[in-house]
């Protein structure tokens, strides 16, 4: 529940202070005194946007702080613990939030001392109050609105907003999923493209340095007839000439100086022998290598076709023969890329059709609670309606089927509430009432009724007794205050009937000072409450301007129904 709230500097409150007690609390004041001020900064403090326009003629910024007892309220301790904004053993702590608006419009908002952004803030908020305001009837006749008050009489918030979470999954996926078929269709062209290339590639099955290899061997087999006659001529010069070689003239070489048989001429004679052997071990290695040499013209066929083959290819792909092997792995890469892309869309389809599965599951059995919940609904908003003044109203709730395979984060229906006002008469959509006074009344009937299954602690009720009067206000005040006894009611109110069934009553007033108009707040004690009551009554005063005692019998009739 709410416990204190602090303002400053909003409009035209300078500083405000405020205790709150548990059970029904009423707010009443004459017009323009600053109660929408309050309510303007509750919602602040619950993650309203604000713009600078809130902050106060001169002041740099508004500021409001608000304490929140948050020790029965387990989704709130859970929340905190969460974001790691409080300790397990510390969860009798009241829970303090801040926020400030600067003249420049910046915002900023803490929870127990820690910055947090707006989107945290209004999520948390979501759990500690609930505001309906005077014109709740206008958002109400927006099926959504419809929707949103039947899940919460079933107890069916946290699976609605569960399937709401499912669905928006469920769209992500889908989107993801046809964005990658509209790649694998944009890209097929090309795979096909490059599993052709890579088939070419692969018949072509290039080892690595295979061209120089081929090379090598080319140059060998072009040369041979070059190198055979060259060596042939060699053999001929040094042995087998018929015409003189050189093995004849040094054997006759040798034969001559040995006729000489002088002396001094040994050294030339050996020198002449070594020459004629060394010239017969030449021929003969010329001879042994000439006989290596093969002259195939078919393998030289058929290199110059392979050098020509993947010459070709290279060409194709503009790149050297020696980089044909890398681009090879580069297309198996490629070609691998768009098989896992097959694969990552069956596993996502998959994905899919599993979620949508379990969204149908959840939708159904939202659906058969909803059915079951919307006549019991039915039944206590007309019972309702009765107490105030409208016994012939009967509201229906009608379900407009979606179709499933939307997934939508609704479910498989629409809600929306038809009521009949008078006897005899057709049921209608609320949109299609005329009368602002059994708009207002519906409306009030319907939030009485639903607040009473909401897990909120902290309800707000902004003038929603507007349009109403005499037994029906008196009806309005004591249903107020029976929420009060299980929830901390909150409510602005022109009613005294309403007023006088409050467990507090703050007044709120404006004084001019200084030429400067400042609103101010009090709690009444109990005989301020009468004298507030007997105002609002529109009763006599005598001539200070204070209820006559007619006026403070009136009030202390209506007051005195507090306690029965």
């Amino acid at each position: 529940m709410l416990r204190h709230l602090t303002i400053k500097n909003i409009a035209i409150a300078e500083s405000l202070d405020i205790e709150f007690q548990p059970g029904l609390t009423v707010l009443t004041g004459e017009t323009g005194a600053g109660k929408s001020i309050i309510l303007g900064a509750m919602g602040l403090i619950l993650g309203d946007r604000a713009d600078r326009d809130v902050v106060r003629s001169g002041a740099s910024k508004a500021d409001i702080s608000a304490e929140f007892d948050i020790s029965r309220l387990p989704q709130a301790i859970n929340w905190l613990i969460s974001q790691e904004l409080l300790e397990e053993n510390d969860v009798a702590a009241p829970c303090l939030i801040r926020r400030t608006v600067s003249a420049d419009g910046r915002s900023r908002a803490w929870i127990n001392g820690s910055q947090m952004t707006l989107q945290a803030l209004s999520a948390f908020g979501k759990l500690l109050m609930d505001i309906h305001s005077q014109h709740e009837h206008h958002s109400l006749l927006q099926r959504a609105t419809q929707l949103r008050l039947l899940d919460g009489y079933a107890g069916l918030t946290s699976d609605s907003a569960s399937l709401q979470t499912l669905s928006d999954q469920i769209r992500q996926i889908q989107r993801d999923l046809d964005e990658r078929q509209q790649q694998q269709k944009e890209k097929q062209a090309q795979l096909e493209l490059v599993s052709y290339q890579l088939e070419e590639l692969q018949n072509l099955e290039l080892e690595t340095g295979e061209v120089v290899k081929l090379e090598t061997e080319l140059e060998q087999l072009d040369s041979a007839e070059d190198r055979i006659r060259t060596l042939s001529g060699l053999i001929n010069l040094c042995q087998e000439s018929e015409e003189g070689n050189l093995c004849q003239m040094l054997q006759l070489a040798n034969q001559q100086i040995q006729s000489i048989n002088e002396t001094g001429l040994s050294s030339s004679q050996e020198l002449l022998a070594t020459a004629l052997i060394n010239v017969e071990e030449a021929s003969s290695e010329l001879r042994q290598h000439l006989d290596k040499i093969e002259v195939d013209p078919e393998r030289l066929d058929m290199i110059n076709q392979r050098l020509a083959d993947i010459q070709k290819l290279a060409r194709k792909h503009k790149v050297g023969t020696s980089d044909l092997p890398h681009l090879q792995t580069e297309l198996e890469a490629e070609l691998a890329q768009g098989v896992e892309l097959d694969q990552s869309l069956t596993s996502m389809q998959q994905e899919l059709e599993k979620l949508k599965e379990e969204w149908q599951k959840r939708a159904a059995g939202i659906s058969k609670q909803r059915r079951k919940a919307a006549k019991s609904l039915s039944r206590d908003i007309n019972a309702q309606l009765a107490e105030l003044a409208m016994p012939d109203a009967r509201l229906s709730i009608v379900f407009t089927d979606i179709d499933a395979e939307r997934a939508s984060g609704l479910g498989l229906e629409q809600a929306e509430y038809y009521i009949a006002t008078n006897t005899g008469q057709a049921a209608k959509p609320l949109s299609k009432i005329a009368s602002g006074g059994e708009l207002s009344r519906i409306s009030l009937a319907i939030q009485v009724i639903t607040a009473k299954t909401t897990q909120t602690p902290t309800l707000v009720f902004d003038e929603v007794d507007v349009g109403i009067g005499g037994a029906v206000a008196r009806t309005v005040g004591k249903l107020l205050r029976q929420l009060g006894e299980r929830s901390q009611i909150l409510c602005v109110t022109h009613q005294a009937l309403v007023a006088g069934q409050a467990h507090q009553h703050l007044h709120v007033s404006k004084n001019t000072s200084a030429g400067q108009t400042l609103s101010q707040v009090n709690t009444l004690c109990k005989q301020e409450r009468l004298e507030e009551v007997a105002r609002m009554l529109g009763g006599e005063t005598d001539n200070q301007g204070n209820p006559s005692e007619e006026s403070l019998a009136h009030a202390r009739e209506v007051t005195l129904e507090q306690s029965g």
